[in-house]
């Protein structure tokens, strides 16, 4: 009895926590709170198969991923009310509601009790309401036990490419948040035989038109998708060319592909929205986060944010560490601790696009050679370079702490600003305690701090002499640095 109570429980929390706030019944076409779709399946769980068990298993709904139309779609106030369009099945009074009607007539096809649409089934002159949507989005698709993807502009599999659908920011997690996904085409005819698109065999066409509109690789869509502040270069240019009517949306539709939260603040704008997911997911420590190129984000301490999704297209796919880099957004910027090697500048070519490539070689290990673009005011000679190790490790020999490094290391380019200026003997720091004090002028060299170029993370050879497949330098060479 002391199991089923606990399998009642956990019960009880999947239903209140882990589905959409409201449903739609499909039997009366009713809208129904969590606690209705609790009480309609907790009789019948089960006593005493004490097998596996998972209430996503035995709470089922369908959840719908369309376009919206730009007016007519039901709304919650109309839907709540009672349409006898949506309920009885007569004419509809608009493509709106003849779509609405027609999802749930898929839906029953499916064998569930309940389904649900971002129409009509959120309350959104609730704020509370709709922030806990948005911020749950990606779980309710992933627990759903289909999606039904409507694809109202394409006859064929082949017209996906130019379905508005593909270009949508919201319909990139509903392509890879659920585990059942069926698509259908504007006449509501299903797009192939396979009761579940996203299951079956990977060389299906869909999956392979999928693959070329979207750009996500047929693994990410066939296979369990797992969210997470990873691969974080890769997964940003999927989103890249996606669009959203809400500017603050670019970044809100992307936090269960990167399973971070914020709270929803419509009015702070794109730039500001997507400066705090991108702080989210840098708490994560993933490097791929510096791998991006172009103009930095207005941030109000760092130079290190990205401003969009497109600032991750075009920039080299690394193999980077499994393990985090320690990254803090301080009032001096990103903290990142990084092992720095200096570059010397060997020569620069104007590219006459605004943008100089500079060819670069380590002093410490001369057969290290760097090509980087940079912008026109950065190769200038009162500029000094480094590349910033981000694949390290701290060992230990017994008497001391070295670092090691990879053979083949991921580094991030570098510049700060270098100047010399004149010290006059009145400026200096005067003490009686130091021996042979002169008051004459003299040259300091000033440095600003580092600061990331605009290009993405580069691949860099490190010589290995030895046998081993890591090389061992001094400590002396990780800094803390401020982007």
């Amino acid at each position: 009895m002391d199991y089923f109570k606990r399998r009642l429980d956990w019960f009880d929390q999947y239903v209140m926590n882990h589905i959409p706030i409201r449903l739609i019944r499909l039997s009366d076409m009713k809208l129904v709170e969590r606690n209705d779709v609790r009480k309609h399946f907790r009789s019948s769980v089960p006593q005493n198969d004490y097998g596996l068990y998972t209430p996503s298993h035995h709470v089922k709904y369908a959840i719908l991923s369309h376009r919206w139309l730009d007016e007519g779609e039901p709304t919650y106030e109309e839907v709540k009310r009672g349409i006898a369009a949506v309920r009885t099945g007569i004419a509809a009074v608009s493509p709106g509601y003849e779509k609405l009607r027609s999802f749930c007539e898929q839906a029953r096809k499916y064998k569930v009790e309940f389904a649900w649409s971002d129409t009509c089934c959120i309350d959104k002159s609730s704020s509370t309401e709709l922030d806990e949507s948005i911020r749950s989005m990606f779980r309710w698709y992933r627990n759903s036990d289909v999606c039904i993807v409507y694809l109202a502009q394409s006859e064929t599999i082949k017209d996906i490419l130019q379905d508005e659908w593909i270009t949508r920011g919201w319909t990139l997690q509903e392509l890879l948040a659920p585990l059942c996904i069926k698509f259908f085409n504007k006449r509501w005819k299903p797009m192939t035989g396979d009761l579940n698109d996203k299951r079956q065999h990977a060389n299906t066409e869909l999956l392979k038109t999928l693959e070329k509109a979207t750009g996500i690789p047929h693994s990410e869509i066939y296979w369990h998708f797992d969210p997470g502040p990873t691969k974080v270069d890769e997964r940003m240019s999927w989103a890249a060319q996606r669009k959203t009517q809400r500017v603050e949306d670019v970044a809100y539709s992307l936090m269960g592909i990167f399973d971070v939260s914020l709270q929803i603040a419509y009015g702070e704008g794109g730039d500001r929205a997507f400066c705090r997911l991108v702080e989210a997911i840098m708490q994560a420590g993933d490097p791929s986060v510096l791998n991006w190129k172009g103009k930095a984000a207005k941030h109000h301490t760092s130079r290190a944010i990205p401003r969009s999704p497109q600032s991750f297209v075009g920039c080299q796919k690394l193999k980077l560490p499994s393990g985090p880099l320690e990254m803090t957004m301080t009032s001096l910027g990103l903290r990142v601790p990084l092992v720095i090697l200096h570059l010397n500048l060997l020569s620069k070519v104007d590219m006459k696009t605004g943008y100089t490539l500079i060819k670069l070689d380590c002093p410490l290990y001369p057969t290290i050679k760097i090509d980087i673009t940079v912008d026109n005011s950065l190769a200038h000679s009162q500029y000094r370079y480094a590349l910033g190790i981000v694949n390290y490790s701290l060992v230990s020999d017994g008497s001391r702490e070295v670092l090691g490094i990879q053979g083949k290391s991921v580094g991030l380019p570098l510049c700060r600003e270098f100047s010399c200026r004149s010290i006059s003997s009145s400026s200096k720091p005067r003490t009686t305690d130091v021996v042979g004090f002169e008051g004459a002028s003299h040259l300091e060299q000033v440095f600003e701090q580092w600061r990331k170029i605009h290009q993405g993370l580069v691949e860099v050879n490190i010589p290995i002499t030895s046998s081993d497949s890591v090389l061992y330098i001094s400590r002396e060479y990780l800094e803390i640095v401020y982007l």
